[in-house]
């Protein structure tokens, strides 16, 4: 008998073809990219040491590489947080009532009040290595994008129109399916452009989160931010310029190999389309699409799902099947939720009396009142700064999302204008005030909004982009035009978008104020009467205490807002505003 080894046979589908070949090159490209970045995340270092920085032009692709790195590791950071937390509050009535307010609490912390907090904690993880600081960086830049996209997502998921809902019972899909074939796809749109608008926000903060002090230290990690920062302080304007350049390209690169792809690739979850409507393209997901390899290769998460799936129902035969139809009994009953509602508030005053005995040695009783009427300016300002945007951004959002292929040709410039660090703008802010002699707390204010005006411009298209056509074909039907087709067919279909939009661009707003009210070129510095100023000349000085009240004032007129506007609003698109 003659014996030979067995013959594997390649499936035709796992045969490169040149689709293949042309994207293979950037797979590795990247690949390399991210291997060597990842291995100057991690040299040797110590708390104290000076690292190198240079406004040479020649070094900013590397400093672009290494923010764009923070940026993503923050980004997959941002969306594992949001695919659990969201879910979890949209889904489970119990959990929500702690969950969402959880979600107030940590929206209202600004970005300096997490690095004060954290930093000391990630550099003693790794002790003498740079990952600690490059750790504190990443969690800075992820607390600027996971709360915007956690509560775009938990807003898609609480407004899913009634009649999809009534379909997957229909077709007895379980609450599994019903989660990942209805509700995901449902919120993934609005998610995808939340994620853009939170890289965006990520770029805008980057000069804090990489500049980091440490036990009055401050170390200056190599990348964009700390660039800007030190063409700031020596007052650099030819590196200031070299600086929006490379901010331009890290936009481009982040829009052609992910977020271009995304939104074509997103198009699909739309309820539906005109006929002859032209669709969102990439040339990415294009290659991946056509290439055979790659087209088995996104398959296999499917597989694997599918095959562990199986062997979970083959070992419990017993388990009956959950249907959408079976609702989860962790439920509040009404008294307990008043309850809950009152024990927050109790908890709330509670801490802020515990800031106040820990600040009381240092700050007297004058003070506090003070930085009480500092946070009611910065509340004026961030409320009008929201009207004024609203009035302008909502009619732009309505005309570009009812025209995809125009919301695929401005999305990287809307994505460059989101991202434009307000930084960049103090030069032009000082020189123009102090040449006028403009009122410092009226003209630094809109550096405040200049980052955070773009959550509602990109929640607005998400939202017109969304609109049924069916519904769109009812409006004209009726005949309604002009200021009533807004009042009861356009304002209505985006209002839960503009909700998300507006919320998130008020927390940024605040978290802005921080930037925005304190500004400085070269030697000149020009303070704006505030709660960021405030802060921010806390920070600086290294005074804790007063970091501490700062904080939790801003905290207090956040949650403040959050919980007597916002969540009111929510609760109506949820419940009244639906696409039903």
């Amino acid at each position: 008998m003659r014996w030979s080894l067995p013959t594997v046979a390649v499936a035709p589908d796992l045969k490169p073809n040149l689709w293949d070949l042309a994207l293979i090159p950037v797979i590795f490209a990247l690949l390399a990219l991210l291997a060597y970045g990842s291995t100057q995340m991690t040299t040797p270092y110590d708390v104290g040491e000076k690292l190198a920085l240079s406004l040479d032009p020649v070094n900013l692709p590397y400093y672009l590489l290494r923010s764009a790195l923070r940026m993503a590791a923050a980004l997959l950071a941002s969306l594992a947080f949001t695919l659990v937390y969201a879910t979890l509050a949209a889904k489970v009535p119990a959990l929500e009532k702690v969950l969402v307010p959880v979600l107030d609490i940590l929206q209202s912390i600004p970005i300096l009040g997490f690095l004060s907090i954290t930093v000391a904690g990630f550099i003693a993880l790794f002790p003498g290595n740079l990952l600690g600081v490059e750790c504190a960086a990443i969690f800075a830049i992820f607390t600027s994008q996971a709360w915007n996209m956690t509560f775009s997502l938990y807003s898609s998921l609480k407004t899913v129109p009634n009649d999809l809902i009534e379909a997957s019972k229909v077709f007895h899909l379980s609450a599994w399916q019903r989660f990942w074939r209805l509700e995901m796809p449902w919120g993934m749109p609005g998610l995808v452009w939340n994620m853009m608008i939170s890289v965006s926000g990520g770029w805008f903060f980057v000069v804090a989160s990489e500049a980091i002090t440490v036990s009055g230290q401050t170390i200056m990690l190599p990348g964009v931010g700390s660039y800007i920062a030190l063409a700031i302080a020596e007052k650099n304007l030819e590196a200031i310029g070299w600086a929006i350049l490379a901010v331009l390209a890290g936009i481009v690169v982040y829009d052609q190999l992910m977020f271009r792809p995304l939104v074509a690739w997103t198009d699909k979850f739309r309820v539906d389309t005109a006929p002859g409507e032209q669709r969102p393209e990439s040339w990415l997901l294009t290659l991946m699409q056509r290439g055979r390899l790659f087209r088995a290769l996104a398959k296999l998460p499917g597989l694997v799902w599918d095959l562990t799936a199986a062997g979970l129902r083959r070992r419990r035969p017993e388990a009956p099947e959950f249907h959408a139809t079976d609702r989860l009994s962790l439920t509040l009953p009404a008294w307990a939720s008043h309850a809950w509602d009152a024990l927050l508030i109790l908890a709330t005053v509670a801490a802020l009396v515990q800031v106040g005995l820990f600040v009381h040695g240092s700050v007297g009783l004058i003070e506090m009142g003070q930085v009480l009427l500092y946070g009611l300016a910065t509340t004026v300002r961030v409320v009008v700064l929201i009207f004024l945007a609203s009035l302008i951004w909502v009619p732009i959002g309505v005309w570009i999302g009812q025209r995809p292929m125009v919301a695929q040709n401005v999305q990287w410039i809307a994505q460059f204008l989101a991202a434009f660090p307000a930084n960049l703008m103090f030069p032009v802010a000082v020189l123009l005030i102090l040449r006028f002699d403009l009122n410092v707390d009226v003209w630094t204010s809109p550096l405040m909004i200049l980052g955070t005006q773009w959550y509602i411009l990109f929640n607005v298209i998400s939202g017109a982009a969304a609109m049924p056509q069916d519904m769109k074909d009812a409006a004209g039907n009726l005949g309604l035009s002009g200021w009533l087709r807004w009042k009861k067919f356009i304002l209505p279909a985006i209002f839960p978008s503009y909700v998300t939009g507006a919320f998130n661009a008020a927390g940024g707003s605040w978290n802005a104020a921080i930037v925005s009210e304190l500004v400085s070129w070269g030697d000149t510095t020009l303070r704006a009467v505030g709660l960021g100023s405030y802060i921010a000349k806390a920070t600086v000085d290294g005074d804790f205490p007063r970091i501490a009240l700062g904080i939790a004032v801003m905290c207090l007129f956040v949650m403040g807002f959050n919980r007597f506007l916002w969540r009111p609003l929510y609760m109506r698109a949820a419940d009244r505003v639906r696409l039903d």
